[in-house]
């Protein structure tokens, strides 16, 4: 079951073309670095390719990337940069942002530039069918031609209309209509078409782009709630208003990202960056904390839940460590194997493995609750360590669980949780220093706080006679 925001429901998810599943996500403009509200429709985007992939499908994800906007536009004037340029280095920065979160990438990763005749081509379908005009040099949709407008939204074009205004510098028929193509100014980039040169307005990329690669009629088109209204809205219009045929069969969006409350945005100035975040918290932490909430909701922002999401994710660290250690014979945290199984046990086990992992499912197929399923994944941990604690399971029926444990580890986009002798992180490493110096001047206090300070990064160190360990916190 999947919910569509269009019918405001859950229906049974089937894809158009059999074993394909057909997904179109909304990308970043880049004109700055991503934020980790941009960065959670990437991740949802990338867990949801990966679960279609684990139930036997073979998934085409593409996700945009807007690089001609008049944010770009101004930010290059700003710096005396050409546009080209603030996008080029935004657009390396977001690869280099998110390849870090280590998900993978979209399948095909269009840039706006580089479809312009595939805009062209779309606009002038509209404007022959009478749903567009020229106007001044610029393109408009005329919203009155599409009678379905405000559909996705629930909004009356009447409401809408109330008290909007046209702009002096626009010439357009009707303050609902909106631009598709951009007469030229001087000094910004440009493109020769039908209606003189210009270049694209932002809604009708993405409608060109995603038919191009997925056609009518595609599974999914996603991105986050705050896009629903005017950008979804309007690509249903000019997509349906060309072709005269369904544009997309499930509408998906995610929740909003929260500071006290407000969306986090760059207008607001509460941004926090994903390369920032990074710098201080391992990708599994921050894709944990996304994953603890169901996608469609909203989410708050703080420094104490995503040092939760770090707990969360070292508790799961240690348990593929146990399981390793126990399964190669040696002592863990619950107990070493000792290779006197009980063979009722380690059916116990298989059963235990089994009830989990079809109640994860379930989460997973109803709406892809990531959040009940990771609740899953956390109770085989659990269930599984208290058969290493009483020891009576054989190392093969616990390597067949971990190998269970990780594979629906994999489809929530943390694999990493899977290597237990993990680089410890710098920080740690010179904290870790820091105390020993205070120790040898006798500055407990200090040592002690240092000792607190590296159990909240989900480490602890222990003092040894030929110097000090640092372990993954129990």
């Amino acid at each position: 079951m999947l919910y569509d925001s269009l019918s405001q429901g859950k229906r049974e998810f089937v894809p158009r073309d059999g074993d394909h599943v057909t997904m179109y996500f909304c990308g970043p403009t880049v004109y700055n670095y991503i934020h980790l509200g941009n960065a959670r429709p990437y991740v949802v985007s990338m867990v949801a390719k990966r679960y279609f992939e684990h139930l036997g499908y073979k998934v085409i994800l593409v996700e945009n990337v807007t690089d001609i906007d008049d944010r770009i536009i101004e930010i290059a004037k700003k710096e005396g940069r050409t546009a080209r340029e603030v996008a080029d280095r935004f657009i390396q920065a977001y690869r280099e942002d998110t390849d870090a979160l280590g998900l993978g990438r979209p399948n095909i990763e269009p840039l706006a530039t580089e479809h312009i005749q595939e805009i062209i081509d779309l606009i002038d379908k509209l404007v022959k069918n009478g749903r567009a005009y020229s106007a001044g040099g610029d393109v408009y949709f005329d919203v009155d031609s599409f009678p379905e407008y405000g559909r996705l939204s629930k909004q009356k074009v009447g409401e809408m209309r109330s008290g909007t205004r046209i702009a002096p510098e626009e010439v357009k028929e009707d303050p609902l209509d909106f631009v598709l193509w951009k007469g030229a100014k001087p000094g910004e980039p440009s493109w020769a078409s039908p209606w003189g040169p210009g270049r694209p307005g932002w809604h009708i990329e993405c409608s060109a782009m995603s038919l191009k690669y997925l056609g009518e009629g595609f599974d999914i088109h996603g991105g986050g709630r705050d896009l629903i209204f005017p950008h979804h809205e309007n690509e249903v219009a000019q997509a349906e208003g060309a072709l005269g045929s369904p544009f997309v069969r499930f509408w998906v969006h995610n929740g909003m990202l929260n500071i006290s409350d407000e969306k986090m945005s760059k207008s607001v100035g509460n941004i926090f960056l994903l390369r920032r975040a990074l710098e201080h918290y391992r990708p599994e932490a921050l894709i944990a904390y996304f994953m603890g909430s169901h996608y469609r909701n909203p989410m708050d922002f703080s420094k104490e839940l995503l040092d939760e999401a770090v707990q969360r994710v070292e508790r799961l660290r240690n348990f593929f460590r146990a399981a390793d250690e126990y399964a190669a014979g040696r002592e863990g945290t619950g107990g070493g194997g000792s290779g006197n199984a009980d063979t009722g046990a380690d059916r116990g086990l298989a059963e235990t493995v089994t009830t989990r992992k079809q109640a994860y499912e379930a989460a997973m197929n109803d709406d892809l609750n990531t959040a009940g399923a990771l609740g899953e994944v956390f109770g085989l941990a659990r269930d599984i360590n208290a058969r290493l604690a009483v020891g009576d399971v054989s190392p093969e029926a616990v390597r067949e669980a971990r190998s269970q444990a990780a594979e629906m580890i994999y489809t929530l986009g943390l694999e990493a949780v899977t290597s237990w002798e993990q680089k410890v992180p710098e920080d740690v490493l010179e904290m870790a220093e820091k105390r020993r110096e205070c120790r040898q001047s006798r500055d407990f206090q200090e040592a002690d706080l240092l000792r607190d300070a590296i159990l909240e990064r989900g480490y602890e160190v222990r003092d040894a006679a030929d110097g000090i360990r640092i372990l993954p916190r129990e």
